[in-house]
């Protein structure tokens, strides 16, 4: 079957084939005539199958017809990760390049009246993350009573990340008779029963078994030690050993580990971008912009590089960290082996990693082989690596400690310590000695409220009771007669 077939506009399809596609994908074939026909559609389907297109191609072939207005949009596309949100509105500039459609992007770290200015020309197509828009229209600068038809990509990381709320209060914000589209690749069933709040009598197009992993993805797993010098330095020789390496991501469950492995990275002469979520918009675009181009053929990340962001040449995936949840497995080995090139993916996993393992291979349906070769790290890191698990600014504190602490000073080399020495091995001092002054130490005065120290007491020839004592408690108490 062409896209010819599917009922789209001469429009779309001309930006189509200028995009060089001719046959549509499984989860486009199925999804994009019950889109057509206003139906509400439920999709799930292998990430990498083209579902981002799916909702494109026939959003744009409805909007043909009608007109924006000021500060309501017509159609709404909510997305969990502001790179997901950039990456839809390059698929409509992309497909969408022969209509006169204004696409808005409403995502945090951009600037807010940028946006505000945007939304008052009148919008067609919409796409936000939820927290930016529930901002936007809480200020009044934003009415989603026009809204015909309501994405919500990623469904199950929407559903699964805290947007649960958010999502129930854009949901009572547009009309009642709107359309709604799920697209995800993953939906648990706690996670489908929540939909059914969300959708009416919908379309179920499920292509692959939900949870699956691509049968072009090549998956095995790395079994190393618990020490984190362990798992970098193995992870610098799979990537030095690896076969037709391109390009590669590799995940890290925290936000520190991926800023840690990143200057790890860089100190033994890797080329590598980092990506997590507390950088700031313009560092999180670039670091991903060089990586797409190829002028950085590694990048470190979090999981919010795994959901959804199209780069289809990505060959290896290394997961540095096992993820704690198994369906975010299935989502980071999807960014690689898409659209029918073969991919490698790449597990280090620790004794502690086991039963995230298990409870992986149980939701995939099959055991994740061991990788051959050997992979031994050295029994003690080098000295590069030690300096990887203490920043810059903790060095100088940790070797202040040390050197007030005397911890690491050297002791004299004497048979007998100076607290046990008798009395009569001291050395005696000659006349001259004894006839010259002695320098007095210097003695802090007492602080307030407190009884002055012997050494004070003595040199400054005080009264040693009481002599802290404020005068009206000195005063002699009468007895009553």
């Amino acid at each position: 079957m062409s896209f010819s077939n599917l009922g789209l506009s001469d429009k779309v399809l001309a930006a189509v084939s200028a995009a060089g596609y001719t046959t549509p994908t499984p989860i486009q074939e199925q999804a994009i005539p019950h889109v057509l026909a206003r139906r509400d559609v439920l999709g799930i389907a292998q990430t990498g199958t083209g579902k981002t297109a799916a909702f494109v191609l026939p959003m744009l072939t409805l909007l043909e017809k009608g007109r924006a207005r000021a500060r309501m949009p017509r159609t709404l596309i909510l997305e969990p990760t502001r790179e997901l949100a950039a990456q839809v509105k390059e698929n409509f500039d992309r497909y969408g390049a022969g209509q006169k459609l204004t696409v808005a992007l409403l995502i945090g770290g951009v600037s807010f009246g940028d946006q505000d200015t945007k939304l008052m020309r009148g919008v067609d197509v919409l796409i936000a993350t939820p927290g930016r828009l529930l901002d936007h229209t809480e200020r009044g600068g934003l009415l989603l009573t026009g809204v015909e038809l309501l994405v919500i990509d990623e469904a199950d990381r929407m559903l699964d990340m805290g947007f649960i709320p958010d999502i129930e209060r854009i949901c009572k914000l547009v009309p009642f008779t709107r359309q709604t589209l799920f697209f995800t690749a993953t939906m648990p069933p706690e996670i489908r029963r929540i939909t059914e709040t969300f959708l009416h009598n919908p379309e179920k197009v499920e292509v692959s078994k939900p949870a699956s992993t691509a049968v072009t993805v090549s998956q095995s797993q790395v079994a190393v030690g618990r020490e984190p010098h362990e798992k970098r330095e193995v992870l610098r020789q799979l990537l030095r050993d690896a076969k037709d390496l391109q390009n590669a991501i590799i995940f890290c469950n925290r936000k520190r580990e991926v800023a840690l492995l990143y200057k790890s990275l860089q100190k033994h002469g890797f080329s590598v971008g980092a990506l997590h979520g507390d950088m700031d918009q313009s560092a999180r675009t670039a670091s991903l912009e060089q990586f797409r181009k190829g002028e950085l053929p590694l990048l470190v990340a979090s999981d919010v590089a795994a959901r959804g962001l199209d780069i289809p040449e990505v060959s290896h995936v290394f997961n540095f960290d096992v993820p704690h949840h198994p369906d975010d497995y299935v989502h980071r080995i999807g960014r690689t082996g898409r659209a029918g090139r073969l991919g490698t993916a790449i597990s280090i996993v620790t004794p502690a990693d086991q039963k995230s393992i298990l409870a992986i291979e149980k939701l995939i349906g099959q055991p994740i082989p061991r990788a051959e070769g050997s992979f031994t790290p050295s029994k003690a890191p080098a000295e590069a690596d030690l300096s990887d698990n203490t920043s810059e600014q903790d060095k100088p504190r940790r070797e202040g400690r040390r050197s007030r602490g005397g911890r690491n000073k050297p002791k004299p080399a004497t048979s007998m310590s100076a607290t046990s020495k008798p009395e009569h091995t001291k050395p005696q001092r000659n006349k001259s000695e004894q006839s010259k002054p002695q320098p007095v130490a210097a003695v802090q005065p007492p602080s307030i409220g407190r009884a002055p120290a012997p050494a004070y007491r003595e040199t400054h020839n005080e009264p040693a009771d009481h002599s802290h004592l404020p005068a009206f408690l000195l005063r002699p108490v009468r007895a009553r007669g």
